[in-house]
């Protein structure tokens, strides 16, 4: 078969063949030289990511752009690259939040110029349908020969005992934050890049600072809620202890105990579901960080700590948390439905012995009855028999008299016949019946 260009297989693709396809090239990284600046900004909308309105963060980024005439993005986009005149603007949706990073060859005299920022303009900030997660200042130096003109730079622009910096891309750059906010409330993020460094490359880097420090702060959102719901998580986890201990003493009325177990249970099961995005994209977000600084190929630079060293010390123990928070949390709700299916056969159990009781109780009264209506049947043959008796008698004795037989003889031979028939029949209809 011929493959030149024109000649297509003779097969229906997928209908989102050419979606998933490009969705691996749907975020290219930006070119950039250097030196050059970068402003990030992060915006997240109040509410969970499925209430999120994606038309609003769009129509926020139109009128920054409308305000440089610049293109507007193609409709259901969730990336964008364009020129704002001034600065070359890189906009990307993401579930929970969007992002502006625009880059600028200029470098201002004073490193992290707060001004640097008056790309995105304070009217158009103050619009915005969110709040700011995370905002950066980014700085691209070409590296300079001398490594004590390196430690000094450090030393003016961060804070030293928070600083982590290493070489990266096999000694191609240096990179270094101390990821503090600054009196400005940006992040402080510097890069130094060998010269001859390509553009695609430096861009790259810069998207990875970028990355690491957004993924970072959305990750720390897990550590809020867990400490948020620590409180909550102790006082079931105390009442829970008490009631399974009063279980085991077979203290108090089982189905009261069943009755708060399963209210236990089922507050655990809503905070199950209230936390499970939340940590579930925590989870996710730590993987991007920790891959996203993998892939530097970090080195030591001048005793420093590197960004892996400063996130093992500072950032995995609030994962660490949010972790155990997660995990006390789904053992506990796992502990409360053992418990309610445990004391929930206990009260089973009860119920049975219960009703054996009652089904007893129900037999001998079934028995005193039968008993009763054996001495009713006695006393009704004696009563009709009776009655038999004497109207057969007043129908027999005046033919009787006739042969000379007394009434009283008519009545002795006529009772063991009615006695006997009227036993027959009460007993024909007591088999029917039965």
């Amino acid at each position: 078969m011929s493959t030149e260009p024109g000649h297509r297989a003779p097969i229906a693709d997928h209908p989102q063949r050419y979606a998933l396809a490009n969705e691996l090239h749907a975020r290219p990284f930006p070119a950039v030289e250097a030196p050059c600046t970068a402003a990030l900004l992060a915006v997240k909308q109040n509410g969970s990511a499925e209430a999120r309105d994606r038309e609003a963060d769009r129509a926020h980024l139109i009128r920054l752009l409308d305000r440089a005439g610049a293109d507007h993005p193609a409709p259901g986009a969730t990336h964008y690259y364009g020129d704002l005149g001034h600065a070359r603007l890189k906009w990307e949706s993401h579930t929970e939040f969007v992002t502006y990073t625009a880059f600028s060859a200029a470098t201002p005299a004073h490193p992290f110029d707060p001004a640097q920022f008056g790309v995105f303009p304070a009217d158009w900030l103050a619009e915005a349908p969110g709040a700011r997660m995370t905002s950066a200042l980014i700085r691209v130096e070409i590296m300079p020969e001398d490594d004590a003109e390196i430690a000094r730079l450090l030393a003016d622009w961060f804070v030293p005992e928070s600083l982590a910096a290493a070489r990266v891309l096999d000694d191609t750059a240096i990179v270094a934050s101390d990821f503090r906010i600054d009196a400005a409330g940006h992040m402080r993020m510097a890069i130094f890049v060998r010269p001859g460094t390509g553009p695609r490359r430096i861009g790259r880097l810069v998207q990875r600072l970028c990355e690491i420090e957004i993924y970072k702060t959305m990750s720390m959102l897990g550590l809020s809620q867990a400490r948020a719901l620590g409180p909550r998580m102790s006082a079931l986890d105390a009442r829970l202890s008490e009631l399974m201990e009063g279980m085991t003493r077979a203290e108090g009325d089982s189905e009261e105990t069943l009755k708060a177990l399963l209210a236990i249970a089922s507050e655990l099961e809503n905070l199950l579901v209230q936390s499970s995005f939340r940590f579930g994209a925590t989870g996710a977000y730590e993987a991007i960080v920790n891959q996203r600084i993998a892939v530097l190929r970090e080195e030591r630079v001048g005793g420093r700590q590197t960004l892996a060293e400063f996130m093992m010390r500072r950032f995995d123990p609030a994962m660490r948390t949010v972790k155990s928070a997660e995990r006390r949390l789904s053992d506990m709700a796992a502990r409360a439905n053992r418990a309610g299916s445990l004391l929930g056969t206990r009260v089973d159990v009860e119920r049975s012995a219960q009703n054996q009781e009652l089904l007893e109780g129900m037999n001998r009264r079934a028995e005193l009855q039968l008993k009763l209506q054996r001495t009713v049947e006695g006393l009704s043959v004696v009563a009709i028999s009776y009655y038999g008796v004497n109207l057969a008698s007043n129908l027999v004795a005046p033919p009787a008299e006739a042969y000379g037989i007394g009434q009283g003889a008519v009545m002795a031979g006529l009772t063991p016949v009615v006695v006997l028939a009227v036993w027959l029949m009460i007993r024909r209809l007591r088999s029917h019946l039965q």
